[in-house]
């Protein structure tokens, strides 16, 4: 028999979560039936959207998240022991999975991890997985950007935002990123090849906009909504497109007391603007493409990618608080 441990949610997060809303959890695990296959976390993904999904769940539901496991035990011939499988199997170091597909429009169906060469399975949560796909479709699909346009993306150091800034490079735009410190803007120009990056903190950002982009902005990715998120859509341009991947910035608010932002109406209607919401699993049936291409491009050295590991099961809260104040560059993960 096998123990299994979980993080249980205890209380609703209210605020900034906080250890005591959640406790780890044992429980054995019955023996495999056939078509099962037993897998172990290798690596397990925190990532913004657990924040305002898991208000949606009663006390006593486990932790939300998708993670890279490795197979012990199999009696399902296309998960085999020793096969990566990347999956929405929780916070939880031992899975059992019956390879069959979600019936959930927002899980991602378990699937092989693909042969990655020297890179390491982690990606499978991250460039190679949820992320890199938010990127890669809400990009191209939703903002589909053009050679000569100008590009924005906020949370531009976080896994996603630094994946759009250069999907956008590879389109042949200019690009510009927010973050919040100067040395992720740093990071940003030197090493992700962003043309501009601002440390929303400090700088103006009309006036930053106004400098950097003075023929307007057409395409704008946003992950934190917010004023800063009215500012960069009063920039935009004639049928500029805006995909909204999240609100990071609101996410520990209190709903009631959330902050005001300016009236953006008028510039919708004059500018006629077009804005979409998504959500990524949208595009299951076209998963491995988005693997396939991101990985094409990994190997031609033409995406780059990092991560801010955290060692230790034991340790997922303080990974995931850590990624919601923005600690993290690039990817936040655990190492199990």
């Amino acid at each position: 028999m096998v123990r299994a441990r979980k993080y249980i949610l205890v209380k609703p997060f209210s605020g900034e979560p906080k250890k005591s809303d959640l406790k780890i959890v044992e429980e054995e695990l019955p023996p495999l039936k056939d078509g099962e296959y037993l897998c172990k976390a290798v690596y397990l993904s925190v990532d913004p959207y657990m924040r305002p999904y898991m208000k949606r769940y009663p006390v006593g539901t486990m932790m939300i998240g998708s993670q890279v496991a490795e197979i012990v035990e199999s009696k399902n011939k296309d998960f085999q022991v020793g096969k990566f499988v990347v999956g929405s199997f929780g916070w939880r170091d031992y899975t059992i999975g019956d390879g069959k597909l979600s019936e959930n429009p927002v899980i991602v169906s378990p699937h092989i991890l693909p042969e990655l060469g020297d890179l390491p399975s982690s990606l499978g949560v991250g460039a190679l997985g949820m992320p890199g796909n938010t990127a890669y479709f809400g990009l191209l699909d939703l903002c589909q950007p053009k050679a000569g346009e100008t590009v924005v993306v906020t949370g531009a150091a976080g896994a996603v935002g630094c994946h759009v800034g250069q999907i956008a490079k590879i389109k042949g735009c200019t690009v510009i990123g927010f973050a919040g410190t100067e040395a992720k803007c740093k990071w940003l120009k030197d090493e992700m090849g962003f043309d501009y990056a601002f440390n929303y903190k400090i700088v103006n950002a009309d006036r930053a906009l106004s400098e950097c982009a003075p023929k307007g902005i057409d395409c704008y990715f946003d992950n934190v909504g917010g004023e800063l998120s009215s500012i960069i859509i009063n920039k935009m341009n004639l049928h500029g497109r805006i995909a909204v991947c999240g609100a990071i910035s609101t996410y520990n608010e209190d709903i009631s007391q959330l902050p005001k932002v300016s009236i953006l109406q008028p510039t919708f209607v004059f500018k006629q603007l077009k804005m979409e919401g998504f959500i990524v699993n949208r595009w299951n049936s076209r998963w491995t493409e988005g693997i396939n291409q991101n990985l094409q491009w990994i190997k031609e050295g033409k995406l780059k990618y990092r991560e801010t590991v955290t060692d230790g099961f034991e340790n997922m809260f303080d990974a995931f608080v850590g990624m919601l104040r923005g600690e993290n560059v690039g990817k936040a993960i655990v190492k199990a």
